[in-house]
């Protein structure tokens, strides 16, 4: 059935977020946690997901732990080639779907679709309360061919996708990334231009008891 719907909502005309104002986000709290090494030791992917949400603390702290800014030059907690900032992250929720705006740590809002049951043909993913979409700004990346800045794009993602994966083992949450989505549905949900390519997208939430 949900499989069903996600094809109608893919043939409907996606709403617009036009006139809406940014969130603000709880600054993300930068201490605590559960320390590395167990981190690492209890890192996994998930495949079924409660569907209670997720707070709008823990939002802005995955996010931040994402891609979010930790030092006074703007830079940030992920890494990438050559210091260009290519990524995005968009957050799709049942409200719509928002871009991290990683400097101001707010986000914008892009339209009020709910894309969580059209991003993907995997219906494991459809409880998840949140999506992670990893964009790659492609004109950022003046120099190469296309497929260089995909390859370049890919494994910025991965820097990405880890620091999430090690922050929701620390929240007890559970994650998972996956590279099949459907990207031209995604694409025109999320309003991106030519260059912006979607490279990934990873969804989190609580673990299905």
């Amino acid at each position: 059935m949900k499989t069903v719907l996600a094809l109608v909502f893919a043939l409907l005309p996606f709403s617009s977020a036009f006139g809406q104002e940014p969130e603000p986000l709880p600054a993300a709290r930068r201490s605590g946690g559960m320390p590395l090494m167990e981190a690492l030791a209890k890192r996994s992917t998930s495949r079924a997901f409660d569907a209670k949400p997720l707070t709008t603390q823990q939002v802005a702290d995955a996010l931040w732990a994402a891609l979010g800014v930790n030092r006074s030059d703007g830079k940030r907690t992920a890494p990438t080639s050559r210091d260009r900032r290519e990524m995005e992250v968009y957050v799709l929720r049942s409200s719509g779907v928002s871009r991290y705006d990683a400097s101001a740590h707010r986000l914008v809002p892009v339209a009020s679709r709910d894309l969580r049951t059209v991003q993907s043909a995997q219906e494991f993913v459809y409880d998840a309360p949140v999506t992670f979409v990893y964009v790659a700004d492609l004109s950022k990346m003046s120099d190469g061919s296309r497929a260089a800045k995909e390859a370049t794009a890919s494994f910025d993602t991965g820097f990405v996708s880890q620091n999430v994966y090690l922050w929701c083992v620390s929240e007890g949450l559970a994650t998972g990334v996956r590279s099949w989505v459907d990207r031209d549905v995604l694409a025109k949900g999320m309003k991106l231009g030519p260059d912006q390519w979607i490279v990934a997208a990873q969804s989190i939430g609580w673990p299905k008891r």
